[in-house]
């Protein structure tokens, strides 16, 4: 039967039946027999609860605990049973004694979530972490003898939170920006330098080769003086010195995460919650793609106020993915740079070389020029009419050439931040219809209409007539250029805010998905149909860019099938700058008047019919005369230059201005050979070469390909689509005509194998049919 007095440690648990075969005669409480029905009832609510309790009791502070509480104190346990609480948490008594005392002295209980205690319940000075109550105990009499503690641990919660800021601060980082590899080392070392408590020191080390590179390090003060003199600096690989082993390094350079111990013998740090001395590290690899070569190594203190447990250790491994994600980051984000950079530089480098070519172009240019154009204009000694056509066509592409070199010097210029606004008070209404009716004799012939609206503006504008000549010659050519049915509007007119130029055209219109790139330059809309595939791809980049010089802005709406408005604004504010003083720059209209010239080029009519061969003698009239040659180019200087070339030979020319005219001519009547340009609209020569060698019927016929492309990938993309022959312009008229001659005579050839075999296949076809039939009818 059990004892009467020990009947109150009975549904105590473990601890329950320690405190029965406790002599607490031997405690300041004395026998169990003399406990107070308060002590007693005190005691049965410790003893009956889950939750970690603990009882004060007496002026000795006499403590009576349960199962639960038992196991926060640790090895503490059982000795602690009965004795001097002051004692047993001798280590934290100047953070309890104050609550304890508050709470007897006044009779209110209190409360304080994640109190921090130092305790030595596993063999070190432990940071640990309590919510914990403190409720007056009182005797039969009412008199405060004691106190009722519960509590609840929640170190882990604490630790927990913290690291998972320490782990959001090195995702984050700063204000969010990448940066490159050294910055970004400095921004993670920081983060990790402001949670010392759970990292008392840190160090990156980079792998270059070979090496590892300390690139930031911290811990110690000041400014991580101890750390960065302690640790070593750069660690070679290949060098198996005691030392470096010692820190884990080459160890973990190769992937093997590695403890370190002894750290207090080889650096003098304190650390932790309580300063204490640091005694061990970790040496983490820092992931990288290629799982063999880490990026380098993670060295880490660990806390000496924390035990290295699993938790612990999950911790330091997302901390080193975290960093390893960083430097990779920054890494992708340097490489990008350096491309960004080179690319910039050969971008800086090639306008530069284009800049210097084009200048150097001019003085050719003007030799060509000066010389044609007194050829064409010298009445003493004028040209016969064989030889003006011949002159009349160089000049045109000289001056053709003039105007390329002139918008891509603009165009260079204002890349490189060069350009300026030559600007001058001018009548901007007067220019603008001036150089509109330009175009008048284009538009016109290509049988559209052209409606000029350009009244008087309040007042005169200030703006660069050069640069505004190129906004509205670039405009109106490229209208015409997409424009075949219908009119093309060009009207001025302003308000209180802007003066606005609007091109209005009713062409084949532009995709929307197509106007975001449509001021980049060199950027063309495949596959639409248009007058003519030649020129730059920069003109409206250059509308663009020459607007924002003159302080405007240039707005494209279209609808395909409907039509296409560009319109040209500047803000009264800029067209009021101060003016350029002096007499204007010469060739003012010179853009207008080429690019008029070259627009009345895309809109000669083809050469549909059959063009004859002129008369030959001697070497020329051999057996290759009144062979049948299809030309298809898009540039009409260049069908006629090809046609005379051609027929001087004794050969029938067709000439067509696109690939799907080409295409037709050839299906109604098949020629000797096709000679086409690569770049032309509507169907461009390569198609043209794709489609012929996908139809039976025009298998075999030759085709040379004449293109402005050069280099080997032009020409191997044109004869691995079937081409029999591939020229780059320009080219020598003996060569294309040699090459044309072989064309000939190989399709005479091949014509003259076909027609008896195909003959003799007849007969046998016709024999066959004969038999077959008087079978049958016998």
């Amino acid at each position: 039967m059990t004892r009467p007095s020990t009947d109150l440690f009975t549904e105590g648990g473990d601890t329950g039946r320690l405190m029965a075969d406790l002599d607490w005669a031997g405690t300041p409480l004395g026998p169990v027999s003399d406990w107070s029905q308060s002590l007693r009832a005190a005691v049965r609510v410790v003893l009956s609860s889950r939750y970690p309790m603990l009882l004060l009791w007496g002026d000795r502070f006499s403590q009576l605990y349960n199962d639960a509480y038992s196991a926060l104190i640790g090895d503490k346990h059982p000795a602690a049973l009965g004795g001097d609480v002051r004692v047993t948490l001798a280590e934290g008594w100047d953070v309890l004694a104050p609550l304890i005392e508050q709470a007897m002295a006044t009779g209110v209980a209190s409360w304080v979530p994640a109190l921090r205690l130092l305790l030595e319940r596993a063999g070190y000075r432990e940071e640990a972490y309590f919510s914990v109550s403190h409720a007056p105990a009182r005797d039969d009499d009412g008199r405060t003898v004691g106190v009722l503690t519960v509590c609840s641990e929640v170190t882990e919660q604490v630790v927990g939170e913290r690291r998972l800021r320490l782990l959001r601060d090195l995702s984050v980082g700063g204000d969010g920006r990448t940066v490159d590899v050294d910055a970004t080392c400095a921004r993670l070392i920081s983060a990790i330098g402001g949670h010392s408590l759970d990292v008392p020191f840190a160090a990156i080390y980079l792998r270059d080769g070979a090496v590892l590179r300390r690139a930031a390090c911290v811990g110690g003060e000041p400014d991580s003086a101890t750390v960065a003199q302690g640790l070593p600096d750069d660690v070679d690989l290949n060098d198996p010195a005691p030392a470096w082993r010692a820190w884990g390094l080459p160890d973990a350079a190769e992937g093997r995460p590695t403890e370190v111990s002894g750290v207090a013998e080889r650096l003098t740090l304190s650390g932790g919650a309580f300063d204490d001395p640091v005694r061990a590290a970790l040496a983490l690899p820092l992931p990288s793609a290629d799982q063999e070569q880490p990026l380098g190594v993670l060295l880490a203190g660990v806390s000496p106020s924390r035990g290295l447990d699993e938790s612990y250790r999950s911790f330091y491994q997302l901390l080193a993915q975290q960093v390893s994600v960083a430097l990779r980051n920054a890494q992708e984000y340097e490489q990008e740079r350096r491309r960004a950079e080179a690319l910039a530089e050969l971008d800086r480098v090639k306008t530069s070389f284009f800049t210097n070519v084009s200048h150097e172009f001019r003085t050719p240019l003007t030799l060509m020029l000066g010389p044609l154009g007194d050829a064409l204009t010298d009445a003493a000694a004028p040209l016969a009419p064989v030889q003006r056509e011949r002159v009349e066509t160089a000049w045109r592409n000289a001056t053709r050439l003039l105007t390329l070199v002139n918008s891509l010097l603009t165009f260079s210029s204002l890349e490189a931040g060069r350009a300026s606004s030559d600007a001058r008070v001018i009548d901007l209404a007067a220019l603008t219809a001036e150089l509109t009716g330009v175009f008048r004799a284009a538009v016109e012939r290509a049988g559209l209409v052209l409606e000029v609206d350009c009244p008087p503006l309040p007042g005169p504008v200030t703006v660069d007539p050069v640069n505004w000549e190129r906004i509205v010659t670039n405009l109106l050519s490229n209208a015409l250029k997409y424009t075949f049915i219908g009119r093309i509007r060009v009207a001025l007119d302003s308000d209180d805010e802007e003066v606005r130029l609007t091109v209005t055209d009713t062409g084949i219109g532009i995709a929307e998905q197509d106007l975001p790139k449509l001021f980049e330059r060199f950027h063309r809309v495949q596959g639409t149909r248009s007058r003519s595939h030649e020129g730059t791809g920069i003109g409206l980049a250059l509308v663009h860019e020459l607007t924002r010089l003159e302080g405007g802005q240039v707005r494209v709406t279209s609808r395909v099938g409907v039509g296409t408005t560009f319109t040209v604004a500047l803000p009264w504010s800029a067209s009021r700058r101060a003016a350029v003083t002096g007499p204007p720059t010469g060739g003012q209209g010179d853009a207008a008047r080429a690019a008029a010239t070259e627009a009345m080029g895309w809109l000669t009519e083809p050469t549909a019919g059959v063009e004859q061969a002129a008369a030959v003698t001697g070497p020329a009239a051999d057996e290759l005369a009144g062979a049948d040659i299809l030309l298809a180019d898009d540039n009409s200087d260049m069908r006629a230059y090809l046609s005379r070339l051609l027929t001087g030979q004794g050969w029938r020319v067709r000439a067509v201005s696109d690939g799907r005219q080409a295409l037709d001519a050839i299906r109604r009547d098949p020629p000797d050979v096709v000679l086409t340009d690569v770049m032309m609209p509507v169907l461009d020569g390569f198609d043209l070469v794709r489609q012929l060698r996908a139809d039976p019927a025009t298998r075999t016929l030759p085709v040379l390909v004449l293109s402005a492309r050069a280099g080997e990938e032009a020409s191997v993309a044109g004869l691995s689509l079937g081409a029999d022959d591939y020229l780059v312009k320009p080219f020598a008229a003996a060569e294309l005509i040699a090459r044309v001659r072989v064309a000939i005579r190989r399709t005479r050839a091949v014509a003259a194998l076909v027609k008896p075999f195909a003959a003799a296949e007849l007969i046998a076809r016709v024999r066959v049919a004969i038999r077959r039939t008087r079978a049958v009818a016998a």
